[in-house]
């Protein structure tokens, strides 16, 4: 590959690309650096902020397949400048993405934040981890783990990241923060009626005094 984003921009990609009018512009980046290769601090952070990523895997025939990931903010972690590290727990024991995984490493992952709006693309390599108990407890490390069970791991090289327009993007919020924000205003509503009653109150006082 000459450029990192060529994981993605194959020969027939950009025919189209020239064809609809965006390869000059896609070019451009290309000239100017391409998509980055490494975790930055920026990535590292919008990783660290996750609850909710999709994980994707093609098996050998080329039939791809998708996966819902979630945890705690933290669930997934940056274990090197181009290696991050989740655990894998047990569920419907379908096997299907490390089934893919043992014939096919090429992965991809894709994380939305839909409260400020905006999404990245990881394009990488992943391999599942059995029986690796000291990588597992790094992984766990700040992950409550009385409800869970987990598995396996699995490793995700990164070869590639962008990060991608917000368009079409719903926004929406975590259940949490609403809880959060509907306490504290309940809190200050309490705060003003109790106040107010005392306002009442005082006024009361005051008008009996003057009859």
């Amino acid at each position: 590959m000459d450029y990192s984003s060529d994981i993605a921009f194959t020969d027939r990609v950009k025919s189209i690309q020239s064809r609809k009018g965006s390869r000059f512009l896609y070019s451009r980046m290309e000239e100017n650096g391409s998509w980055a290769t490494e975790i930055t601090p920026m990535l590292a952070n919008y990783i660290a902020q996750q609850r909710s990523v999709f994980f994707a895997t093609a098996n050998e025939e080329g039939q791809p397949y998708i996966q819902h990931r979630g945890g705690q903010p933290g669930f997934i972690k940056v274990l090197d400048n181009k290696t991050l590290g989740f655990v894998d727990y047990k569920g419907n024991q379908q096997f299907i993405s490390q089934g893919n995984l043992a014939d096919n490493a090429k992965a991809f992952l894709f994380l939305i934040d839909y409260q400020n709006q905006s999404r990245i693309k990881i394009w990488g390599e992943a391999k599942v981890i059995e029986e690796d108990a000291d990588l597992m407890d790094k992984l766990l490390k700040g992950t409550e783990t009385n409800l869970i069970r987990p598995e396996q791991v699995i490793t995700f090289r990164i070869l590639a990241w962008d990060r991608n327009c917000p368009q079409h993007i719903p926004q929406r919020f975590e259940g949490d923060d609403v809880r959060a924000a509907l306490h504290e205003k309940e809190e200050r509503i309490q705060e003003l009626e109790t106040q107010l009653e005392a306002l009442q109150d005082k006024n009361s006082l005051a008008g009996y005094r003057g009859t």
